[in-house]
């Protein structure tokens, strides 16, 4: 491979106040010994362009296997990650938890079941998966129809034990809001990733037609979609107007827009509240639909701290389930988290880590102390990589450039390193890189994990330049208009490619 030729001219007049901006103050711990910090001449250019303080932004680039150094700025400052969060609970998980790993929804019969009648109650225990559907939940319903289980004495009683989360644990993340569904908060027995659709389509009448999917009980629907002009329409949870917003109590969604007989039918969709009780909700329906009988009501089970949630026979041992629902494998659930930055599978798969999960439940400050041993593991020292709910969404999760590209050298020799490579969007070709980065060398040869945020860009991955060699890289941009950075990351990584 060629040398990086010297940076002439008034670039390097550029490069040397680049330099100068980021070397640390005289109070600051001294760096470990290195070549010095490198910045390519387009790299320069097109950081000046930005008209961005260089020290807004972190840049390191190191060969996968070797040790040169082909860019590097302010890669030992701390920087937000945004979505390159995932890049680390990816990483993590998949060591952890091994490419096998699937999340289980459980149903066990409390009672006595005997030619299809269950004297008792089906007790449903939400175990952790963020991708669960109502799809999958109704076959589900209908597959225990189909084994014999036909009608329920009793209640179905509906337990999200595994996850133990309270309100601090969302202080750092934006509010959970309905025209938000990236904020969506985590939830053990999650249904839609806790969107509710509305299907609208043309009528006669002078309202458009719509349609809660899935079904729910005690929710009423306020139809104010006028057949007019336009195809726009949006929903609403509006506890207030019909009475509490829990699982005993009525609620409604309120629709609100026009539509026209062109527009043809579309599901739309919000995020209830959390407190809305979606999921306990959309059971009867789903097991009316499936042939069940349901002789009680969905009611929440009452999880006590630290205590099981598997029921206990009279000889002291767990109970078998009835019947349960595996998740996809964990590969694949990575591979939606990071190709389409899904922040509650993120924040599901962080808590998954936490001690003795599933069997014990789930704490954020125990997800928290299990990464933070992992990180140590793999060779990082305190402060190099900051974690807090796993899904970037919170400023509290920052890096440094140089230990995220540490951890993705090391995770190029792990034994899930083909899983984790083939997560990441590729530039120009799909996931959030689809539309980025076209027609140049990186198309196709980039692989990134982006991040996003109002105050920050980053990228973090690998490059595979034309030279043959691949390359971790790790760039993040820090700073109020931090959307004028993202050309300089380009054309970063486009050099990297052609030149790297």
């Amino acid at each position: 491979m060629r040398m990086i030729q010297p940076i002439l001219g008034a670039a390097a007049l550029a490069a040397a106040v680049l330099l100068a901006s980021a070397r640390p103050s005289a109070a600051a711990p001294p760096e470990r010994a290195r070549p010095g910090q490198i910045l390519p001449a387009p790299v320069v250019d097109a950081i000046l362009a930005s008209g961005l303080p260089p020290a807004s932004f972190g840049l390191y680039a190191q060969e996968v296997v070797g040790e040169r150094t082909l860019v590097a700025l302010n890669e030992e400052r701390p920087f937000a990650m945004a979505s390159t969060t995932k890049v680390v609970t990816s990483l993590a998980a998949l060591d952890l938890l091994g490419p096998f790993y699937r999340w289980r929804t459980s149903a066990f019969a409390l009672g006595t079941l005997a030619d299809g009648k269950l004297v008792g109650d089906l007790l449903i225990v939400g175990g952790g998966n963020a991708q669960l559907t109502s799809a999958e939940l109704a076959a589900w319903f209908a597959r225990m129809r189909e084994q014999g289980l036909r009608e329920i004495e009793g209640d179905i009683v509906l337990d999200r034990f595994a996850f133990q989360l309270s309100n601090a644990d969302h202080a750092h993340t934006p509010q959970q809001s309905a025209d938000q569904p990236r904020h969506v908060w985590p939830d053990a027995m999650t249904l839609d990733e806790g969107l509710l659709g509305v299907m609208v389509q043309p009528a006669r009448g002078p309202r458009a037609a719509i349609a809660l999917k899935p079904a729910l009980s005690e929710v009423q629907l306020d139809n104010q979609v006028a057949m007019s002009g336009g195809c726009d329409a949006a929903a609403r949870w509006e506890p207030g107007r019909a009475g509490k917003s829990d699982q005993a109590g009525r609620a409604t969604v309120v629709v609100r827009g026009s539509w026209g007989p062109a527009c043809g039918s579309r599901l739309i969709s919000f995020v209830p509240p959390p407190n809305s009780g979606y999921a306990a909700r959309a059971l009867p329906a789903m097991w009316a639909a499936a042939g069940g009988v349901l002789r009680g009501r969905v009611v929440a089970a009452d999880a006590v701290p630290g205590v099981s949630p598997i029921p206990v026979g009279a000889d002291g041992e767990p109970v078998q389930p009835l019947s349960f629902h595996r998740s996809k494998p964990l590969p694949e659930m990575v591979r939606d988290i990071n190709k389409v930055s899904d922040n509650v599978a993120a924040r599901n798969l962080m808590l998954s880590l936490s001690p003795g999960f599933p069997g014990r439940p789930a704490t954020l400050a125990g997800a928290q102390k299990i990464v933070g041993m992992w990180l140590r593991d793999q060779g990082l020292a305190d402060g190099d990589v900051q974690v807090e709910n796993g899904s970037g969404l919170s400023h509290s999760e920052r890096a440094k450039p140089r230990a995220m590209v540490q951890l993705l050298r090391k995770a190029w020799r792990a034994e899930q390193a083909q899983a984790f490579f083939e997560s990441l969007p590729v530039a120009g070709v799909d996931g959030t890189l689809k539309n980025r980065l076209q027609g140049g060398r990186a198309m196709g040869h980039a692989y990134l994990k982006t991040g996003t945020l109002n105050d920050t860009r980053a990228l973090a991955g690998y490059v595979y330049a034309a030279s043959g060699k691949m390359y971790a890289v790790a760039l993040m941009v820090n700073h109020a208009e931090a959307t004028r950075g993202r050309a300089a990351m380009d054309v970063m990584i486009e050099w990297l490619a052609r030149n790297g």
